[in-house]
C-alpha cells in the first residue's frame, strides 16, 4: 500500500498542472449538476415497521384532503377580553377567509365553528390546511401564511403564526465560517507559513466543495434529510483540513531531510497517506453503517457524511501533492527554504511532543489513573439521558413557531401543542365505528389525558381518526408515560376481527424510533467496532493496540454524553451556548454521535500510533517508538484536533437547537479524545505494554494480509540499487 501511494503522490506531484485541471472540471462539473438538480430537503422522520409510522400511513391514504402540512394560527384577545364580541369575531372571521385563500392552502376553519376557544375565551385556533407538505411549500407560501392576520392585529388581536409548516430547514451561515477562520489561523501557527495554510485550507475547501456539490446533484433523486447536509459539511471541513495538514507536515518534515520536493511529495503520500487512507475508511465504515439501523434519515445522513468523507480522502491523496508541487519549498518558513543550519537545527531540535511523551511515560499509573477516573465522573450525568424528537416549544425564543407554542401553552396548556393521533380501521364501516366508541371508553380515565375528539371518518368510513390531546407537553415524560398507557389500554381491541388500532403524533413517532435504535444498537456497534478493529489489526498488525482504541473511545463517548446531557438537557451553562430551552436530546443523537466519533477517535489513533509502529519496525525500543511517534505526531494532532474543534464548535452558533447540540457534542468529544484519550491514555498503556503491544498470534498474522502502512518495504524499494520508476505518463 505505502509503495503504491508512493508511486500516485510523484505521479501526481509531476502531473501536477493535469490533476489541478482534473479536480476542476469535475468540480466545475459538479456544481454544474447541482445547480440543475437540486432537490429540496426533508423534515419529514420515516421510521418503517413502527406502529406510529402505519398510522401516518394511513392517515395519508385514507384522509388525503389532510396530507399536507398544517398551520396553527393563535388569536389571543388583550388581558381581560374576550373573542367573543362582535369586532373581535368579525376579525377573527376575516382572518380564516384570508388564510383559506393564501396560496397553496385547501381552506381555513373558525374556531367558533369547531370549539377551538379557549375556556375564558381569550384564545382561539385557527387550523389552515396546506395542500403540500411542509417540505414542498415554497418560501413565498410561507411568507404569505406568516403575513397573513393584519387587520386582526389593527382591530387590537394578537396573532401568532405556528404549525407543521413553519418547520424550518436549518441555514448555513457566516456564523460557523468563525470555526473556519479560527482553523486557518492554527495552522499558520502550526506551520509557520502563511503558503503551507493556504494550500493546506484551499485543499480542503477544494474537497468539500466537491463533496457538497454532489451530494446536491443528487437530492433531487434521493430525498435528503435537512440536517443531512450540515453533517456532511461538519465532517467535510474537519476531516478535509484534518488529513491535508497531516500529509503537508510530513512533506515538511521530509524537505529539512533535505530530500527533493519531488521524493518528498512521494513518501509523504506513501506513509501519512497510508494513515490517511485507513483513517478515512474506518470513519467510513462507521458512517455506512448506520444503515443498518434501517431507519431511512439516518441512512441517507450517514451515507452523505461518508461520500463527503471518501472525497475528502480523495482530494488529499491525489490534488495535495499536485498543490505541493506548485508550492515547492515554499511551503517551509521562510527561515528554512534555503536549507543550511537553520535547517539541520530545526530537524534535531525536540519539540513539546518528545518532552511531553517522556512526562506521560514517567507519570504514566498515576496518570492513567485520573484521566480514567475523571473521564468517568463525567460521564455520570449520561445515566439520566432521555431522547426525544424536537418540538416547536424548544425552538429559540422570538422566532415565529416559538411565539406560536408559547400562546397556545399559555392559552390552552402544553397538551395542545402535542396532539396526538388514533387511527381506527377495519373492512366494515360499522366495525369501524363500534371499534372507534370502545377505544374511547377505554382511554377514559387515563391519567395525564385531557380529551378525546369525537371519531373522524374517512369517506368510506372505513378508517376513523381520533385527536387524543394530552395535559403534558410534547418532551414531557408524563406525556411518554401517557403513550405507553394508551397502547397497554386499546391493545386487547387492536387486531380483533380485522381490526388495527394505531397511536401516531410527536411523541408516539420519538418513543417508536428511540426503541428502533435501541434494538438496532448492538448490531451497529458490532458491525462498527468489529470492522474497525479488524482494520486496525491490518494497519498495526496487533491484537492489543485496536482493543486499547475500541475501550479507549468508550470513554470518550461516555464523558461526551454525559456533558451534552449536563448543558442540553439538564441545562447547566446553557447559556454559554445560546440554548434558550433545555430538553431531551434528539432521538437520533447518541448513535449518530457513536458512529462519527468513532471514526475520528481512529482517526488520531492512526495519526499517532502509525508513526510509533513505523519506528519501532525500523529498529527502534517500543519505549522509544512510542517517544518518536509522539514528538512527530503530538503538534499536528493537537492542531488538527483543535482545527476539527474549532469547526464543529462553529456550529454551535446556529440558532437550530438539534444542530447546536450536535456540533457542542462533536466539539467536545474529539477535544477529549484528542486530548486526554490518544495523547495521553494511548502513550502511556502503549509503553507499559511495552513489545506486547504489538503482539500478534502468529496463526493469526499469516491471516490477515500485510499493508505495510509502516512503509517497510517502500523502505527497502527506495533501499534498492535499481529502483522501480515510476511508469512515464502515470
Amino acid at each position: 500500500m505505502a509503495t503504491l501511494l508512493y508511486r500516485l503522490g510523484r505521479a501526481s506531484f509531476r502531473r501536477r498542472r493535469l490533476v489541478v485541471v482534473l479536480w476542476l472540471v469535475l468540480l466545475a462539473a459538479l456544481g454544474g449538476a447541482a445547480v440543475a438538480f437540486m432537490g429540496p430537503t426533508s423534515t419529514n422522520f420515516t421510521i418503517p415497521g413502527t406502529e406510529s409510522q402505519r398510522a401516518i400511513d394511513a392517515l395519508k391514504q385514507e384522509f388525503p384532503e389532510a396530507s399536507g402540512a398544517t398551520g396553527t394560527i393563535v388569536v389571543a384577545a388583550p388581558e381581560g377580553q374576550q373573542l367573543g364580541t362582535p369586532q373581535h369575531q368579525a376579525a377573527v372571521a376575516e382572518l380564516v377567509r384570508e388564510a383559506g385563500a393564501l396560496p397553496g392552502t385547501v381552506g381555513a376553519l373558525d374556531p367558533f365553528t369547531t370549539g377551538a376557544v379557549s375556556r375564558d375565551g381569550r384564545y382561539a385556533l385557527v387550523q389552515v390546511q396546506f395542500a403540500e407538505q411542509a417540505d414542498e411549500v415554497t418560501d413565498e407560501q410561507r411568507e404569505a401564511y406568516e403575513e397573513s392576520g393584519s387587520a386582526a392585529t389593527a382591530a387590537g388581536l394578537r396573532v401568532e403564526h405556528g404549525g407543521e409548516v413553519m418547520s424550518s430547514v436549518p441555514e448555513i451561515g457566516s456564523t460557523e465560517g468563525i470555526g473556519v477562520l479560527v482553523a486557518l489561523v492554527v495552522l499558520v501557527v502550526t506551520l509557520g507559513s502563511l503558503v503551507a495554510a493556504g494550500m493546506t485550507m484551499l485543499n480542503a475547501l477544494i474537497g468539500v466543495a466537491a463533496g457538497m456539490a454532489g451530494l446536491y446533484a443528487l437530492s433531487s433523486t434521493v430525498e435528503l434529510t435537512s440536517t443531512a447536509p450540515v453533517l456532511a459539511l461538519m465532517l467535510g471541513l474537519a476531516v478535509g483540513i484534518d488529513y491535508s495538514l497531516f500529509i503537508t507536515s510530513r512533506y515538511r518534515q521530509n524537505l529539512l531531510e533535505e530530500l527533493a520536493p519531488e521524493e518528498a511529495a512521494g513518501r509523504a503520500i506513501g506513509t501519512a497517506g497510508s494513515a490517511v487512507l485507513f483513517a478515512g475508511v474506518t470513519v467510513i465504515i462507521a458512517l455506512a453503517g448506520l444503515a443498518v439501523v434501517d431507519i431511512p434519515f439516518l441512512t441517507i445522513m450517514g451515507l452523505a457524511a461518508a461520500g463527503t468523507v471518501a472525497v475528502a480522502v480523495l482530494v488529499a491523496l491525489t490534488l495535495l501533492p499536485a498543490l505541493l508541487g506548485f508550492a515547492g519549498r515554499r511551503i517551509l518558513p521562510r527561515r528554512l527554504r534555503r536549507g543550511g543550519p537553520a535547517v539541520a537545527s530545526a530537524a534535531s531540535t525536540e519539540g513539546f511532543g518528545f518532552r511531553w511523551a517522556r512526562l506521560v511515560i514517567r507519570l504514566r499509573i498515576p496518570l492513567i489513573l485520573v484521566a480514567v477516573l475523571g473521564l468517568g465522573a463525567l460521564a455520570l450525568p449520561a445515566a439520566d439521558m432521555r431522547v426525544a424528537l424536537p418540538d416547536h416549544g424548544t425552538a429559540p425564543h422570538g422566532t415565529p413557531e416559538r411565539e406560536a407554542a408559547d400562546l397556545i401553552t399559555e392559552g390552552f396548556g402544553p397538551g395542545f401543542n402535542n396532539r396526538l393521533a388514533l387511527v381506527v380501521s377495519s373492512d366494515s364501516a360499522q366495525r369501524t365505528a363500534t371499534v372507534a366508541q370502545e377505544v374511547t371508553a377505554a382511554l377514559q380515565g387515563t391519567e395525564n389525558l385531557l380529551a378525546v375528539s369525537p371519531p373522524n371518518p374517512s369517506r368510506d368510513g372505513l378508517t376513523m381518526l381520533l385527536a387524543v390531546i394530552p395535559t403534558t407537553g410534547p418532551t414531557d415524560p408524563a406525556t411518554e408515560t401517557l403513550v405507553q398507557r394508551i397502547r397497554d389500554r386499546v391493545e386487547p381491541i387492536d387486531g380483533t376481527d380485522g381490526t388495527e388500532v394505531a397511536l401516531t403524533g410527536q411523541t408516539a413517532v420519538g418513543i417508536d424510533v428511540s426503541a428502533k435504535l435501541a434494538g438496532a444498537m448492538p448490531w451497529y456497534l458490532l458491525l462498527v467496532v468489529g470492522l474497525s478493529v479488524l482494520l486496525l489489526m491490518l494497519v498495526f498488525r496487533s491484537l492489543l493496540v485496536p482493543l486499547k482504541a475500541a475501550l479507549g473511545f468508550l470513554l470518550t463517548v461516555g464523558a461526551t454524553f454525559g456533558l451534552t446531557v449536563l448543558v442540553f438537557q439538564q441545562g447547566h451553562l446553557s447559556d454559554l451556548v445560546g440554548l434558550d430551552t433545555p430538553g431531551p436530546l434528539v432521538s437520533f443523537l447518541p448513535i449518530l454521535l457513536i458512529g462519527i466519533l468513532f471514526g475520528l477517535a481512529m482517526d488520531y489513533e492512526v495519526f499517532l500510533v502509525s508513526r510509533m509502529r513505523e519506528d519501532f519496525v525500523h529498529g527502534d525500543t517500543p519505549t522509544q517508538a512510542t517517544v518518536n511517534g509522539m514528538g512527530h505526531g503530538a503538534r499536528v494532532v493537537t492542531a488538527a484536533a483543535l482545527i476539527m474543534t474549532s469547526v464543529f464548535a462553529g456550529f454551535v452558533l446556529l440558532d437550530d437547537p438539534v444542530i447546536k447540540s450536535m456540533g457542542f457534542a462533536l466539539a467536545i468529544g474529539v477535544a477529549i479524545d484528542a486530548f486526554v484519550v490518544r495523547m495521553t491514555i494511548v502513550p502511556a498503556v502503549i509503553s507499559l505494554l511495552g513489545r506486547s503491544a504489538w503482539w500478534l498470534p502468529g496463526w493469526l498474522s499469516r491471516l490477515l494480509p500485510n499493508v505495510d502502512i509502516e512503509g517497510e518495504r517502500l523502505r527497502r524499494h527506495l533501499a534498492d540499487p535499481e529502483p522501480e520508476r515510476v511508469p512515464a505518463g502515470v
